[in-house]
């Protein structure tokens, strides 16, 4: 009998239990390596999403460079399916420990060289060569163990691997990232993907193996799991020091969420307070040195007009919360927060808490969990102010938050009278970023006026003020707080721009379908 025709254990090429049983172990390899194969691109996916904030660009890169990788890796195979068994035990070898050490590296070359994006091709690269060499070889053991019609056998071949790509989905985003986080999720996907090559090798097609081929193969195996299972329990304290690597204080809280990473820092001053920093994403949220003279210019403009009922959308943290609340008049005001961790923090994290005035917990005050632009598109009442307070639109997920459509939502909510507040970035930094904001709130029929202050943290950093009806005027309530940054003349000042960062003409607007804010934003923070 030929190779063609036997099974590696069973000797025959009819239907019989054993054959059927060998059969199920190729596909169910086939189904396991699949899942490990989607899990390793969408970790690869999610970390560049994490650290660049360009989702669409970080996707675009992983998935053009491993299915390229993929065809590369089937035709490399070619050679390696005379001996097949051996070959594909080596490369799921190679591949877990590619694979489960392919965050790590990453997140390495991104906080100590400074070599992100090379690295990431270079992995997405080699990850796709290892995974496409595997269906070939798959294909040849699944023919040694009988012979069947190549239509047939490629069916279930595929239907296998696209079983196991929906498992590998899943499980990535609702069980792995939740409960071990990218770099012990990806680990622990090598190690099962270890086990699923050489079991099926050691097993289904031992007798095809030279005694000396099973030794090298197991004892590769049993290194890279070794391997895997100490990087696994220092996985932590490897965390800790690529986190800090990235920030210039040391850092005091990190934690990863569904949504970001958010990180706080605290620097000790001899000659003053601290410098407590919060980031998310990496992204300086604020300093605790200067974040009033932000959250001043936020707000109170925008409360110079009816105020008794107020939104904020974002602001998790609580500081914009505070400046509303020291309005006696403020009968209601509602927060809109998409990640629950950032507002649990900003209620028990003792820095955050003397920060916000323990703004929370009073009664006036009603917080929603909640996607900002789903949550407007229901029935929402009205309000009398309303302070958008988002992050930056550097990443696909925040820049809706910047659109036409979503500024026509928020005008829904105004009441007669009401204003609205909106933080645009830097005018001086990123000036046709800014101009964009101010060119969708106006294609929404909303009056604008721009203004911006001097936050040191950040730089120049501006605002538009908007109404539905009159024309909006920057100036303070009467009934305001004593302010440390702003007065009326002040505030009058900080809507005159010097001559080479006034209006940008013809700065179209940003919508869903063509966010030209994300555009703007990446092109000019690109050399900050």
């Amino acid at each position: 009998m030929t190779a063609t025709e036997t099974d590696a254990d069973a000797g025959a090429s009819t239907d019989a239990p054993r054959t059927r049983l060998a059969r199920a172990a190729v596909l169910l390899a086939v189904f396991i390596c699949a899942a490990c194969g989607l899990v390793y691109e969408l970790a690869l996916v999610a970390l560049g999403s994490y650290l660049i904030g360009d989702t669409v660009g970080q996707a675009s890169i992983v998935l053009s460079v491993m299915v390229f990788a993929m065809g590369v890796g089937a035709l490399l195979a070619k050679p390696l399916q005379r001996r097949a068994e051996a070959a594909f035990a080596g490369i799921e070898i190679a591949l877990a420990l590619l694979g489960g050490l392919s965050v790590l590296l990453l997140y390495a070359a991104y906080a100590w060289l400074s070599l992100y994006v090379p690295a990431l091709v270079v992995i997405a690269l080699l990850l796709g060569m290892l995974i496409g060499a595997e269906i070939p070889l798959l294909m040849v053991l699944l023919q040694r163990i009988r012979r069947q019609d190549a239509g047939s056998a490629v069916a279930d071949l595929f239907a296998a691997d696209y079983v196991g790509a929906l498992l590998g989905g899943l499980a990535f985003p609702f069980v792995l990232l939740p409960v071990f986080g990218q770099v012990r999720g990806a680990l622990l996907v090598g190690a099962v993907n270890a086990i699923a090559g050489l079991g099926l090798v050691l097993t289904v097609f031992r007798k095809r193996l030279r005694r000396r081929t099973r030794v090298v193969l197991s004892a590769a195996a049993v290194g890279v799991t070794v391997v895997l299972g100490a990087t696994f329990a220092f996985a932590g304290q490897f965390e800790l020091s690529a986190r800090q690597a990235l920030y210039a204080d040391p850092v005091v809280h990190a934690e990863r969420t569904p949504y970001q990473e958010i990180v706080l820092t605290e620097s000790v001053n001899l000659g003053g307070p601290a410098d407590v920093r919060f980031y998310l994403n990496g992204d300086l949220q604020f300093s605790s040195v200067d974040e009033y003279r932000y959250h001043e210019a936020l707000v109170h403009p925008v409360l110079s007009g009816p105020h008794e009922r107020v939104l904020i959308l974002g602001g998790g943290d609580g500081l914009g919360l505070r400046e509303v609340l020291r309005y006696p008049d403020v009968r209601h005001v509602t927060l809109v927060e998409l990640d629950p961790e950032v507002v649990r923090l900003a209620r028990s994290q003792p820095d955050l808490l003397a920060l916000n005035q323990s703004a929370f917990n009073d009664p006036r005050v009603q917080v929603i969990t909640a996607d900002a632009f789903t949550w407007l598109r229901g029935n929402v009442p009205q309000f009398d102010a309303v302070i958008v307070d988002m992050p930056d639109p550097d990443s696909t997920a925040t820049a809706k938050l910047y659109s036409v459509e979503f500024y026509a939502l928020v005008r829904r909510s105004l009441a007669d009278g009401g204003r609205l507040v909106v933080q645009a970035g830097s005018p001086y930094f990123a000036p046709r970023s800014y101009w964009c904001v101010e060119a969708s709130l106006r294609e929404v029929g909303l009056r604008t006026v721009p203004y911006y202050t001097s936050v040191p943290s950040f730089g120049d950093w501006g605002f538009h003020l908007a109404t539905a009806d009159t024309e909006p005027q920057l100036r303070l309530s009467p009934t305001a707080p004593a302010l440390r940054s702003l007065d009326n003349d002040s505030l009058r000042a900080a809507g005159v721009f010097p001559v080479d960062r006034r209006r940008i003409p013809d700065v179209p607007s940003s919508s869903l379908m063509q966010p030209r804010v994300l555009e703007y934003a990446k092109d000019e923070w690109r050399n900050y």
